[in-house]
């Protein structure tokens, strides 16, 4: 073990009062964010580079992260998209385990966890009682936190500093971080199969969405979340796809105003996880912020019109209303199996799907893949 290494401390602090003390990894430094928790078995790199995580501080509950490194970037599909990241760098803005390897073992891996966040500037904290923070989280929600990796040769934080930090920062549902994670300008990726295009509202988007497109035959057209209804129907898709993405819905009031006038062109439209509650509100619904959100590769969902529960994999902090529904030309279309909240719409007389969950996966289960199949024969019904 190096000195550094050795000598490097963290300590996590939280909006309630709480202090985590443990060992410090990846970069030194500050951050601050929603401390929020996943309880997938394996899927780090993914998750780290899923853009819906910007703004938030991530704890992994499964006990040991890191075991088989991080691959390089440079290991792409045909289409020549990353195979085990879902966004290009960690949007995480710090990490939570309990134990990290040091010395990971895998064909494909080129470096350590802790290598990875080290080379893009990402703290993390090890060493703590992952299970009293997610108890606590659970009970009491999730809290802004405050994140600090230091060498203890050095320096020893002041704790009522960094709290008067933490008091003054802003707060996640007060921030729209889709501006940051969306692409500025259009982006194409072509298929190899000529069925048409799909447009792509980006509002932080993962890879696997649009390589999910494209092996189904259609080029995707990446959009900036704020294009207007007329930016997307000049490149004459054949539907649009509303994708995922990190904070709360309701700050996104152009998308919501472009998927309503798409709505009125009659325009096919799936939406996916944040995409969800943006066509909910669209159409008239509201959303409403969970206690502590769902993150995890194995939440079940039934599917109301058949009764069948698929297991799926999630990553969200808000959800529909239900009631709010009633009023609207959506009707419920999937359920969580746990807390019977709403996992997926469609429209009564339009072309119009969306889910909770994530149908790509990546990582997770492939179960709801078929959802994808489906839009796809919903483009082509007319």
């Amino acid at each position: 073990m190096s000195e550094v290494r050795r000598c490097m401390r963290a300590l996590l602090i939280l909006e309630d009062g709480s202090v985590y003390r443990g060992r410090g990894f990846g970069a030194q430094g500050m951050a601050l964010g929603e401390v929020v928790f996943n309880t997938g078995m394996v899927g780090y790199t993914e998750a780290l580079t899923d853009p819906s995580y910007k703004g938030q501080i991530l704890c992994f509950t499964y006990p040991l992260i890191g075991n088989y490194g991080v691959p390089p970037y440079t290991i792409v599909d045909e289409y020549g998209l990353p195979l085990h990241f879902e966004s290009k760098g960690i949007k995480v803005e710090g990490v939570i385990v309990h134990e990290v390897c040091w010395h990971p073992s895998h064909w494909a891996s080129t470096k350590s966890f802790h290598e990875w966040l080290s080379e893009e500037g990402i703290p993390g904290i090890y060493g703590i009682d992952t299970r009293r923070l997610v108890m606590s989280l659970r009970e009491q929600g999730v809290m802004m936190g405050l994140l600090k990796v230091y060498d203890a040769r050095q320096e020893e934080p002041d704790l009522d500093e960094l709290f008067s930090i933490l008091e003054k920062a802003p707060r996640y549902g007060d921030t729209n971080y889709v501006r940051s994670v969306s692409v500025k300008a259009p982006k194409v990726y072509r298929s190899k199969k000529g069925k048409g295009s799909l447009a792509l509202l980006d509002c932080g988007v993962k890879l696997s969405i649009i390589r999910s497109l494209l092996v189904r035959g259609f080029d995707v057209i990446r959009l900036p979340y704020d294009s207007s209804a007329s930016d997307i129907l000049k490149w004459e898709p054949k539907g649009v796809v509303i994708s995922n993405g990190p904070g709360d819905p309701r700050l996104c009031m152009q998308t919501i105003s472009t998927i309503r006038e798409l709505v009125d062109y009659d325009v096919p439209i799936l939406g996916i996880c944040l995409g969800n509650q943006l066509v909910s509100l669209a159409l008239g619904g509201e959303v409403y912020k969970l206690p502590y959100g769902h993150r995890g590769q194995n939440k079940p969902c039934i599917d109301i019109t058949t009764s069948r529960c698929y297991v799926t994999s999630q990553n969200h902090g808000y959800a529909v209303d239900e009631s709010s529904l009633r009023s609207t030309p959506l009707k419920v279309w999937f359920i969580n199996a746990d807390d019977k909240t709403v996992e997926g719409v469609f429209h009564e007389r339009r072309r119009i799907l969306a889910v909770q969950f994530h149908p790509e996966a990546s990582p997770g289960p492939n179960d709801t893949s078929w959802v994808f199949d489906l839009f796809v024969r919903r483009i082509s019904s007319r």
